[in-house]
């Protein structure tokens, strides 16, 4: 089901999304190429080296990866050749039948969003990807250019909601008339797929936490879940954290898999072992 960049997309991502993961399992590998581990794989740490190493590494994973998620950062931070290298990136993830998650953390007010959206999901953009991350702390109507965009280009959204990190829950877990602002981030994701059908509008949720600190009953959307592995998360520990949900979560790794590489049948077993189904 190759999907992806500049393509016009067949059906909800969130359908394409629980047909992948069915027939490969649920897991998406983040490419995040680390200055030591792009080191450690023998590269150079410029342009070419990030490429080659993000590229290898879907090569490798083509066939048995449902997810990759390249995180923006790592390659803007090379200027125009590290963007150019993100967009045959992402055109060889539409190649593999695998979805693409751009991690962007986009998140802005106006027109400036609708320039965002537009740069990541609309059709034929050389940037755009199945779904990418956003920030709904400018508040989440805030989100519409991109939530409007997304379901007009059969793309998702995954909302940060509850990070991994540890400095988010002042912000996440304050609360609000009577409710953490991360329910509120989830409750406004929930009123948008029910009121699309789409269920195309996910959060993220960090596998780090002891639990998930909002209430997913109900949740119709999928939960992207980073920090398996080097962050401290498991796959084993998902259940735990997300309870009844957990058929809905995406568990997200990215050094617990690039750190087997180069070799392709390392970065295979890897992958495997990290695999939920």
């Amino acid at each position: 089901m190759p999907t992806g960049q500049g393509r016009t997309m067949t059906g909800s991502f969130s359908a394409r999304l629980g047909a992948v993961t069915a027939e490969r399992g649920r897991l998406c590998v983040g490419l995040d190429p680390h200055e030591q581990l792009v080191a450690d794989w023998g590269l150079a740490y410029d342009a070419s080296g990030i490429e080659r190493m993000a590229r290898e590494t879907v090569a490798a994973l083509a066939d048995q990866v449902a997810v990759f998620k390249p995180q923006s950062a790592f390659f803007e931070v090379f200027g125009p050749a590290g963007v150019a290298a993100l967009q045959r990136v992402l055109a060889d993830i539409a190649q593999t039948g695998a979805l693409s998650i751009l991690d962007v953390k986009r998140g802005d007010i106006g027109s400036t969003m609708g320039a965002y959206a537009r740069a990541h999901l609309s059709e034929g953009a050389p940037m755009a990807a199945d779904a990418i991350t956003v920030s709904p702390y400018l508040g989440f109507e805030a989100l519409r250019p991109a939530i409007d965009l997304a379901h007009e280009s059969g793309r998702g959204l995954f909302v940060l909601c509850r990070t991994s990190n540890p400095e988010g829950a002042a912000v996440q877990l304050a609360t609000s008339a009577g409710r953490t602002i991360a329910q509120q981030v989830l409750d406004a994701a929930q009123a948008e797929n029910t009121a699309t059908g789409l269920d195309d509008v996910g959060l993220v949720i960090g596998a780090t936490h002891e639990d998930a600190g909002v209430d997913l009953t109900g949740f119709t959307g999928w939960v992207l879940a980073p920090g398996i592995g080097a962050q401290g998360g498991t796959v084993e520990g998902l259940a735990a954290i997300f309870g009844d949900a957990v058929g809905r979560v995406l568990p997200s790794t990215s050094r617990g898999v690039l750190r087997a590489g180069p070799d392709a049948s390392a970065l295979r077993e890897a992958a495997a072992a990290t695999v939920l189904r």
